[in-house]
């Protein structure tokens, strides 16, 4: 035994690990998430104060899936969620498949190496914080659980399904009240039931036997839901869970056959759940004859459960972010496929006649090329054909898939399929192939969840489909426009770098360009049009060329006329603009600036000092109404060595940082580094402010240097 109270030795110690987490902490329940050894998935290895039925929706979690558990492990932290309304604001992906009022808090553990988290669970009575004796105890208990793994490796297999550990509690003496109790419920016309804390019957009374039409000998110690097959239904099975998971009372009424009403009441506790069963007033008196149960065989692993409907809620909610094909793509294979249990993935569209593969996961890039830019009409695949049609195919193993398509097989080395076609309005987006490792029956409520997982991806690929073709359209615009090479100037050395938003944020205008106006003298520009779209970008090139046609003039006169230009063009858009006169001979600089960020220049020696240029700025170009707009020029010195840095407001704006500190902080980067080539200055620049900044807007860097 461990001082924290965890003794060693493979499953029995787990369990003992987990009873006396649930004793130190004060929690309900109970769990270890293990991570998988070969895919980024937590699976639930087990559960201790509640039957591992409740919580079969997260048996399997994803690890990059945006939720509190996920994040405890990539974070490698304690997560705390008090209340649903803290679960609903900072994890809304979650909240959509966990309707519950509890408390949780996730701690991974971390010993040797990340073995997952440790998972706990309060009623909602909980505090909404944890106290500092409560988070020492979950820490604690956490690092015992690590240690314990570090040293067994019996307690770090994966079984298929949770192992459910008895939580053992001090009982009273029953001879002291079991007789009088028993006859008490046994008299009462409301049928009773008893269920331990894996949710088997432990105590039934001669009216639930009569309600339930089954044997007291076939209740006890069974699942109720597997011993009754009507109570294997969605309503039974949410409001269960929610008893569980809240550990507050749950009254409903439910249907039972033929067609009888039924009061239920559920009283949860430490040590199992009360259940009381009577017939609901709508169907007459509790004296009448009790209903004949006709149970119509309905296998559970088929079902439609409440947990897949939640799980359903979880998915879409996730997909409902996605922006790109690629959002899509990482979605379905890092959340989608844990959740089923596949282990292969390809996604296809319909291009031009052939099948293309958008994207893919757990198959071999060789694979994947002799699928990509098949024939639609192919017999290698199932694609084709579920395309066409528009109807979903499942194949249980290799022999019934061979049938049909021999050479599927042998091409993937996979043993199951379920083929998806994703359909929106009539409309063939594409096809989504999960795939099996193992052979994988798929009964009625697989399939019927499936298909209308398809639906959800369906509509998120339509939607990002579009996206990417408005992006690319967009973006390849602004990249034509852009200056392919920047010529070569006696006297200095330059390099520029232009990174896009990031994504769910269309391209934008930032430009910049280095003109050559004779052997020693040069302009250089850069700008920012207003807004994220094609027109943004297709007004910075009419910007560009206003600039080009006027260079060599006198840097007020040329920004001038640009704003004249984008007056008469009657453009509802604005831009700022910087350009500078470099006269390299002479080791001057003139610039003028339309409302545009002034640009930081290093100085020479051995102790250069970095400085934003003080620049009198004009007006923005484009806002009118007057076309004689005065933009002042500014002329400063440009000894050799000198290094300039032009930028637009993406390098250094974001929400909540000031500008001043934000140039400041460039400045002394610059000061550091600014004696290394261009190329690696300006590498380290973009990925000193890209990560700090989140990456919100388009960013365009210019570095000069006098030489």
């Amino acid at each position: 035994m461990s001082e924290d109270g965890v003794a060693t030795g493979g499953e029995a110690s787990l369990e003992q690990a987990l009873g006396a987490t649930v004793h130190r902490t004060g929690a309900l329940a109970a769990g270890v998430y293990l991570l998988a050894p070969d895919e980024p998935v937590l699976c639930l290895a087990a559960v201790c104060g509640m039957p591992a039925r409740a919580v079969a929706p997260w048996w399997r979690v994803a690890v990059p899936a945006a939720g509190p558990l996920s994040e405890a492990v990539r974070e490698d932290r304690l997560v705390w969620v008090g209340r649903q309304e803290d679960m609903a604001r900072l994890y809304p992906n979650a909240a959509a498949g966990l309707p519950y009022q509890f408390a949780l808090a996730f701690a991974p553990l971390h010993g040797a190496r990340r073995w997952g988290a440790l998972a706990l669970v309060w009623p909602q009575s909980h505090p909404p914080s944890l106290t500092r004796r409560e988070r020492g105890a979950v820490l604690a208990s956490a690092s015992g659980v690590a240690r314990l793994l570090d040293e067994d490796s019996a307690s770090r297999r994966i079984p298929a399904e949770p192992r459910a550990v008895p939580l053992l509690r001090p009982a009273p003496d029953p001879a002291q009240t079991g007789l009088a109790a028993d006859d008490l419920l046994r008299r009462l016309p409301v049928g009773a039931l008893g269920l331990d804390l894996q949710g088997r019957v432990t105590y039934v009374n001669d009216a639930a036997v009569r309600l339930l039409g089954r044997s007291a000998e076939s209740l006890l110690g069974s699942l109720p839901w597997q011993a009754v097959p009507w109570l294997d239904s969605p309503v039974h099975e949410d409001r269960y869970r929610t008893a569980v998971l809240s550990r507050e009372p749950v009254a409903y009424t439910a249907t039972g056959p033929p067609g009888r009403w039924y009061d239920i009441r559920l009283y949860p506790g430490d040590s199992g759940m009360s259940a009381l069963i009577s017939p609901s007033p709508r169907e007459g008196s509790a004296d009448g004859p009790p209903p004949r149960v006709t149970a119509a065989p309905r296998d559970g692993a088929d079902a439609v459960g409440a947990g897949r409907i939640h799980q359903l809620m979880h998915l879409s909610a996730a997909l409902s972010q996605t922006v790109t094909v690629s959002d899509v793509i990482g979605t379905v294979a890092d959340q989608i496929l844990p959740a089923f249990g596949a282990q292969g993935m390809v996604v296809s569209a319909a291009d031009a006649g052939r099948l293309r593969i958008l994207g893919h996961r757990g198959y071999d890039p060789r694979t994947v090329n002799r699928l990509d830019g098949l024939p639609v009409d192919t017999e290698v695949t199932p694609v084709g054909r579920v395309l066409r049609s528009g109807v979903p195919a499942f194949y249980t193993d290799p022999a019934e898939m061979s049938r049909a398509h021999p050479k599927a097989p042998l091409l993937s080395g996979k043993r199951a399929w379920a083929f998806l076609p994703l359909v929106v309005a009539e409309r063939r987006v594409g096809c989504c192939v999960l795939s099996y490792d193992e052979e994988h029956s798929f009964g009625p409520g697989d399939r019927a969840v499936l298909v209308s997982l398809a639906g959800l991806i369906a509509q998120a690929m339509d939607r990002a489909l579009l996206y990417d073709a408005k992006h690319d359209l967009a973006h390849g615009l602004q990249q034509a426009l852009l200056p392919v090479a920047l010529p070569r100037v006696h006297r200095l050395a330059v390099t520029a770098r232009y990174l896009p938003a990031a994504h769910g944020i269309d391209v934008g205008g930032d430009f910049y360009d280095l003109i050559r106006l004779g052997g020693t003298a040069a302009a250089a520009v850069i700008g920012d049009v207003q807004g994220h779209n094609i027109k943004a970008a297709a007004l910075m090139g009419q910007v560009r060329t206003a600039v080009h046609a006027t260079a060599g003039s006198r840097p007020g006169d040329v920004l001038a006329r640009t704003n004249r230009v984008l007056l008469d063009l009657e453009t509802d858009l604005f831009v700022s603009c910087l350009y500078l006169h470099l006269d390299l001979a002479g080791r001057t600089l003139q610039l003028a600036s339309a409302g545009h960020l002034p640009p930081l220049l290093r100085g020479p020696g051995p102790a250069p000092r970095t400085a934003p240029l003080a620049v009198d700025p004009g007006p923005l170009l484009g806002i009118g109404p007057c076309a004689e707009a005065d933009y002042p020029v500014t002329t400063v010195p440009l000894p050799a060595g000198s290094l300039l840095a032009l930028y637009t407001d993406g390098l250094v704006e974001s929400p909540g940082t000031d500008l001043t500190d934000a140039l400041d902080d460039l400045a002394h980067l610059l000061d550091r580094v600014g004696d290394r080539p261009l190329d690696a200055v300006a590498d380290t620049v973009l990925r000193h402010a890209v990560p700090r900044h989140h990456h919100t807007d388009d960013t365009a860097l210019f570095l000069l240097r006098a030489r």
